[in-house]
């Protein structure tokens, strides 16, 4: 296997030696200190740069002069895979845009970390895996397409776990060594966007883009405090992602606030003539989702405590006392909090689950095969006689090879679809019979686990309701554990195409506790 650690990109050198340039500000643009990057938000950045005090330059250059410092000097928090060469330039052709707001796009000059398992035109994208070194696909992903088009810039490419298998770790071998969580260095940073909620923690990009199947937005959100919102599948596009299980597979926003977050997923939330699940998505989409950032959205609204989706004999006391408080503030803020609602028949539900349903072989070969001739590797016996993986990933995917049967041909994957439509009518019974605009509950049970340690309890609660349903979740954080230190997160879940409420009832929360705060500050 390859030592190589082909961290930045081949220009990065000098794209960090520019960044580190003195700035030069014209007589106007004489801040009294630099814009701080490690808390700014798009309202923050857009305000800035109409006041003549920032340019997209100036913020892309500070931008990689953190990054620089910290990711891999300093605290090592080992996020970042590769810079993006074309970064500054693209900085400089937003700065000619204009001062002229109403010629900017929603995100104009964003810096964005993405997950490498997007498909970004002209950069590498492995899915963390050695087996992809070196791969340029064609063209972008349709949300980075997206993101670019509102005006966003890919400032980077962050670690994940490889082929997003694992939601309890983030280490991969085309990046040695574990992303570490910013809030404490020797703590995991979930999976398997954890490089992207590490990074964004740290305040090495505005937001980002991650993929959750089972838990992989939600999670390691709710470990690095930020919001991360897993929708109503059909309403984002997974067009250009390396595909872990198309059955599942969910794409969006992570960010240090609702009205970040929101500001993204208003941008993508779209029909895609390349992902057919999305058919029905610019009929189901709110008009607009920026008017759910409204303060007063609790008052009256009914939440269920859903406790099926927690509660067990390892819940960690301080989690259960965080998330106690939480309650109780949805219910200062005028919430109808039902304590308890259940999901009827839960058990005897997940009990008519018969056989596997191992989707990756198929569903990464056909991406692979739609990609031909410019992709590296066609099947997974590639992958497997390559050697170029993570010790930590083999055996899933010897497992993968094994698998002799197309999804739509085996009985354990048609089993599973009758499981999760099941579970929707369930859900949804539940939902209408206590008339409730959401659920709640800890997106974990615990808080981050030591890196290395996979023996206490993880404490994931994200695994069943939003992906076997297909409805969207969205966490936010609820506070802090171990003396303060380390982040917890609540998920707001409702039926499907509810969006929209989750996000009036997600920010009312955030506005009323404002629990966010930014991780220690680091030095090199």
């Amino acid at each position: 296997m390859s030592t190589r650690r082909p961290v930045f990109a081949p220009f990065a050198p000098a794209l960090i030696k520019l960044a580190l340039l003195p700035l030069t500000l014209s007589a106007q643009q004489t801040p009294t200190r630099p814009f701080p990057v490690d808390t700014a938000s798009i309202a923050t950045i857009h305000a800035a740069m109409s006041r003549g005090q920032l340019t997209c330059r100036q913020l892309v250059q500070r931008y990689l002069a953190r990054i620089d410092s910290l990711d891999q000097r300093g605290p090592s928090v080992n996020s970042i895979i590769m810079l993006n060469p074309e970064a500054l330039r693209t900085a400089d052709s937003l700065d000619r845009v204009g001062s002229n707001a109403a010629s900017r796009g929603p995100l104009h000059c964003v810096p964005l970390i993405v997950k490498d398992n997007f498909e970004t035109r002209g950069l590498q994208t492995t899915g963390g895996s050695l087996a992809l070194e070196g791969w340029k696909p064609n063209q972008d992903a349709t949300m980075v397409a997206q993101v670019k088009a509102a005006g966003a810039i890919v400032l980077a490419k962050s670690n994940l776990a490889e082929w997003a298998f694992t939601p309890y770790e983030t280490v991969s071998s085309i990046l040695p060594g574990y992303t570490r969580n910013p809030y404490a260095l020797d703590r995991v940073t979930a999976g398997s966007s954890g490089g992207t909620a590490a990074a964004v923690a740290m305040g090495f990009g505005t937001l980002g883009l991650g993929t959750d199947t089972g838990n992989s937005i939600r999670g390691p959100s709710a470990h690095q405090a930020l919001v991360g919102i897993r929708s109503t599948m059909g309403l984002t596009s997974r067009a250009g992602v390396i595909p872990l299980n198309e059955s599942a597979d969910v794409a969006g926003p992570m960010a240090r606030s609702m009205a970040d977050a929101v500001r993204v997923f208003d941008v993508i939330a779209h029909s895609d003539a390349a992902d057919t699940v999305t058919v029905s998505a610019d009929s189901k989409r709110a008009p607009t989702y920026l008017t759910a950032l409204a303060r007063g959205s609790l008052r009256g609204a009914r939440i269920g405590v859903l406790r099926q989706a927690y509660e067990r004999p390892t819940l960690d006391t301080a989690v259960r006392r965080v998330f106690e408080q939480a309650v109780r503030d949805l219910r200062a803020a005028g919430a109808v909090v039902i304590d308890t609602v259940l999901v009827d028949s839960l058990d005897s539900i997940q009990r008519r689950q018969q056989g596997g349903c191992n989707r990756f072989k198929a569903d990464l070969e056909r991406y692979l095969a739609a990609r031909a001739p410019n992709a590296p590797v066609r099947t997974i016996d590639d992958i497997v006689r390559s050697r170029r993986f993570h010790p930590t990933v083999e055996q899933r995917l010897r497992d993968a090879a094994q698998a002799t049967e197309m999804p739509e041909n085996a009985a354990g994957c048609r089993s599973r679809e009758q499981v999760r439509a099941a579970m929707r009518v369930a859900f949804d019974a539940m939902m209408d019979g206590q008339k409730l605009d959401a659920v709640v509950y800890p997106t974990w049970s615990n808080p981050p686990r030591r890196i290395g340690d996979l023996n206490t309890p993880h404490g994931d609660n994200s695994q069943v309701f939003s992906p076997s349903t297909g409805y969207p979740a969205i966490t936010v954080p609820m506070g802090y554990t171990r003396g303060g230190v380390l982040p917890a997160g609540m998920t707001f879940m409702g039926k499907a195409w509810s969006e929209y409420r989750l996000m009036q009832l997600g920010y009312d929360y955030e506005q009323a506790t404002r629990h966010w705060k930014a991780p220690p500050k680091y030095t090199h």
